[in-house]
């Protein structure tokens, strides 16, 4: 399911000429999940770094950057970039309730359906696959999405990861028509949605205390995201939350749950009190039981 907008021109950026089947492959998983995204391939002569600087001084508004090791990066206003799920690993290998604060909010197994409807760099949706479950992505913003795609496809070439990667259906949607569709489809043989993982882009101010201005700082990821996409309105983040309940009130056992989460400081979503909060530090995670 894609999201029917204009074709998108951005320049990819590869650093040699033994490179060229990874480019046929990003043309290939642009063309198989309908992305609207034309590339405007061009080899680095010279050094990377002067050619990006050449970049950002001539406004390019974006570009993706393959490097010698066929990582695909999103270059935004100077920054650069990537999912590196094998960054993860530790933490995907370790997680549990006792380590994730995610898993003890979500509560799934290795039978659980979630969808992570707000997917961004897909870090969550790696350690809620990490328990067995399997997770539908939905991401809205083409660009990233297919960071997501190069990102699965280069970690399934892994062994150790082929198990993981395959739990993971990366879609090019928005929530709400994905939701929509769910429930227009709905049959009895249709498979339940144990759990429905929202993050929704917040303002950047949110990470502080309203009282003291302190909190932590956003990092570069998250900062790219706020260049790409914004919060969601009050209505827009209703719609989101009663459509999410919707989904999961389907759920046979009848303990479907919206986990939502959010800055520690940050209000509820759509205004409206979880059933219960787990939170540390820097972050909260606000459920809601259907």
């Amino acid at each position: 399911m894609g999201i029917s907008l204009p074709d998108k021109t951005i320049k990819l950026l590869y650093v040699d000429h033994s490179q060229l089947t990874a480019v046929e492959r990003l043309q290939t998983l642009i063309a198989d999940n309908q992305l609207p995204i034309t590339l405007d391939v061009e080899r680095i002569e010279g050094k990377i770094k002067q050619r990006l600087a050449a970049l950002n001084a001539e406004g390019e508004q974006a570009a993706l950057l393959l490097d010698n090791k066929n990582k695909l990066s999103l270059l935004k206003d100077g920054l650069s970039v990537a999912p590196e799920w094998d960054k993860l690993q530790r933490r995907v290998v370790s997680a549990g309730r006792k380590s994730e604060l995610i898993l003890k909010a979500a509560k799934i197994s290795a039978d659980s359906q979630v969808i992570d409807a707000t997917a961004g760099f897909g870090h969550d949706s790696l350690i809620l696959a990490s328990t067995g479950a399997q997770v539908t992505m939905l991401e809205q913003q083409p660009l990233m999405a297919l960071l997501l795609f190069s990102e699965q496809q280069r970690m399934s070439a892994q062994p150790n990861w082929q198990k993981l990667m395959a739990r993971l259906t990366i879609i090019n949607t928005d929530a709400l028509s994905y939701f929509a569709q769910l429930q227009k489809n709905k049959t009895d043989q249709a498979v339940a949605v144990d759990v429905v993982y929202l993050d929704p882009m917040f303002p950047e101010d949110s990470y502080q205390d309203s009282k003291t201005g302190k909190g932590a700082k956003v990092g570069k990821q998250m900062q790219a995201l706020h260049h790409l996409a914004r919060p969601p309105t009050l209505d827009e983040e209703k719609a989101l939350l009663n459509n999410a309940q919707a989904v999961v009130a389907d759920n046979q056992a009848g303990q479907g749950r919206v986990i939502v989460k959010r800055p520690q400081q940050a209000p509820f979503l759509a205004q409206q009190n979880p059933d219960e909060s787990w939170h540390n530090a820097a972050v909260r995670f606000d459920g809601y039981f259907v």
